[in-house]
């Protein structure tokens, strides 16, 4: 079996306050990432920072959470696709899931034969602050978050997008972070307000990205989660 170490550790932060495992915490700071093309997500400590953050957070319009009525998760296109025209790593011969584990991954090591389909890695999951030692057998240990939920943004307006315009958010590397299974599933679609993540270190990055995403995406969020985002910052 072909191994490939990824490298890349940009950026520095404290282990999260969740028992960190990981000796070194590895990631990049959301602000000098605004594609999320660089791999992890590191913390925002500096008071310059966070000014910023809440400055970029501040700019976001609010509205009220609409009905679920029609939402499925198909109508983001099929999941992982390659063809999400005008998102970063798109059309490259590999599904957006393994280019996600692959960006993100540290030791990754591929099927034998493929420089695609990652079997195994090293993932230091920003969320909780610890490391994941992750194999394709148990694949669900790590799952690929939508920063913003697919079915928040159906509720927010991306209901009334273009299908093409809603494969872009599912498949877009801003939007996608690999990270600890559990903690993925325990966020569901909440918004900022309902959930953050345990590692209380990253929680003004999480907002950032959060925030780059609508703004890109031109989302609206709901006032209480405009107001988590803007306290994870210091405001």
């Amino acid at each position: 079996m072909a191994g490939t170490v990824l490298a890349g550790c940009t950026g520095s932060g404290l282990p999260g306050e969740s028992g960190s495992s990981a000796s070194d915490t590895y990631g990049t700071s959301p602000l000098a990432d605004p594609d999320g093309t660089r791999p992890g997500l590191a913390p925002i400590s500096s008071e310059q920072d966070e000014a910023t953050a809440r400055e970029l957070i501040a700019g976001l319009h609010t509205k009220g959470r609409g009905p679920k009525t029609g939402y499925d998760r198909d109508e983001f296109g099929y999941a992982w696709m390659d063809t999400a025209d005008g998102v970063p790593l798109a059309r490259n011969g590999c599904d957006t899931r393994n280019d996600l584990l692959k960006l993100h991954g540290r030791n990754v090591r591929f099927r034998t034969g493929s420089d695609c389909v990652v079997v195994s890695m090293d993932l230091y999951d920003p969320y909780t602050g610890k490391d994941i030692a992750w194999k394709k057998a148990k694949a669900t240990e790590v799952q690929i978050d939508h920063v913003v939920p697919l079915s928040y943004a159906w509720q927010m307006g991306a209901a009334r997008w273009s299908e093409e315009k809603r494969r872009r958010l599912a498949n877009d590397a801003l939007n996608l972070l690999p990270v600890s299974g559990p903690t993925n599933s325990a966020k569901s679609d909440s918004g900022p307000a309902s959930w953050l993540p345990p590692n209380k270190a990253i929680r003004c990055s999480y907002a950032v990205r959060f925030a780059q995403v609508a703004r890109k995406y031109e989302l609206s969020v709901t006032a209480p989660d405009k107001s988590a985002m803007l306290r994870q910052c210091g405001g």
